[in-house]
């Protein structure tokens, strides 16, 4: 038995290609969605049907699943709440929604309704950070007192300057961060504030925040930083710069330059590199297990989605920089 997934947008990181040759997931339908973006393997497969709508493609009772990467991130929480009372489990791009008050309508609708949801939140799962989580859950380096989490990303000319289209640079990429801080790092956030500045923006009337900085208060005392930017230059060779520091007790761990270098230090003892013990684990498979057998996903709803709680709470008070 496979679960039978609709596309819905191409707006952000849709999952076409985890589908190909999936054991336990199959593609049937997409919505607002260019034939040209399903990969080849896809291409050839004459049973999938497309829509141009999100309203037809919950009409095709052949859909269980539909993986939102809606047109405007704007509409997102309306499109899940659409999807979940249509009767089908939703996938779902981050940020999810763009206001807690439609964070909590999406929780309500699941408890509604019946059907699961869940973001796309696999930052955790993802090597290095997954071994750096299995880490800190061990007590390695003590108790986490301070966190340090950067993202930044290239600009590009396609880069919205309507933060309503992929929901802003604080929300859409400082999600990673408060991921990293609370499913990495396992501290859960109680505050956090924002700076958000345009400065260095390429359409100088345009909205796009080019930089955000966060500060944050934990829950067992610590503290946390998070640097959010579009300023990744092509020379440093990766499309992600990211940084993730964890200070405890007992010692540190980190991951620089965009993951590819580790280094844990515990007391006197320079540890090294850190060895992962396992691949990434795709958070999609983590959801179809639940589908089908029941096995529990890493987070209850409520803990996969703080990180975005608290992105959001950042940027409905973020002060920008004149």
């Amino acid at each position: 038995m496979k679960i039978k997934v609709g596309l819905y947008g191409t707006n952000g990181h849709q999952i076409q290609h985890v589908l190909q040759n999936h054991p336990k997931a199959e593609l049937v339908a997409v919505g607002a969605f260019n034939k040209e973006a399903l990969p080849v393997s896809l291409l050839d497969n004459k049973n999938i049907k497309f829509y141009c709508t999100l309203e037809e493609l919950l009409c095709d009772e052949d859909v269980e699943l539909v993986s939102l990467c809606s047109p405007r991130r704007k509409d997102q929480a309306a499109d899940a709440i659409k999807c979940l009372e249509a009767g089908k489990h939703v996938y779902a791009e981050k940020p999810c929604a763009m206001s807690e008050e439609e964070l909590d309508a999406i929780i309500a609708a699941v408890k509604r309704t019946g059907k699961q949801f869940h973001e796309m939140a696999g930052t955790a799962f993802e090597q290095p950070y997954l071994e750096m989580r299995h880490i800190v859950k061990n007590g390695m380096i003590g108790e986490v007192v301070q966190v340090l989490a950067q993202k930044s990303y290239p600009y590009f000319d396609g880069r919205p300057q309507d933060e309503d289209v992929d929901g802003g640079l604080t929300m859409q990429v400082g999600v990673h961060a408060t991921r990293f801080i609370e499913h990495v790092a396992g501290q859960r956030i109680i505050d956090i504030y924002a700076m958000e500045t345009k400065l260095g923006n390429p359409a100088r009337t345009g909205e796009l925040r080019m930089a955000s900085s966060m500060m944050v208060k934990l829950e067992n005392g610590g503290i946390a930083s998070i640097i959010a930017n579009y300023l990744n230059p092509r020379g440093f060779g990766k499309w992600g710069n990211e940084t993730l520091r964890i200070f405890g007790t007992k010692g540190f761990i980190e991951a620089v330059d965009g993951g590819t270098r580790t280094r844990l230090v515990i007391g006197d003892k320079d540890m090294g590199s850190i060895t992962e013990k396992q691949n990434s684990v795709n958070y999609f498979d983590f959801y179809v297990n639940s589908l089908l057998d029941g096995t529990p996903m890493p987070f209850t709803l409520e803990e996969e989605l703080h990180p975005t709680r608290m992105v959001i709470r950042a940027k409905k008070n973020a002060v920008l920089v004149p």
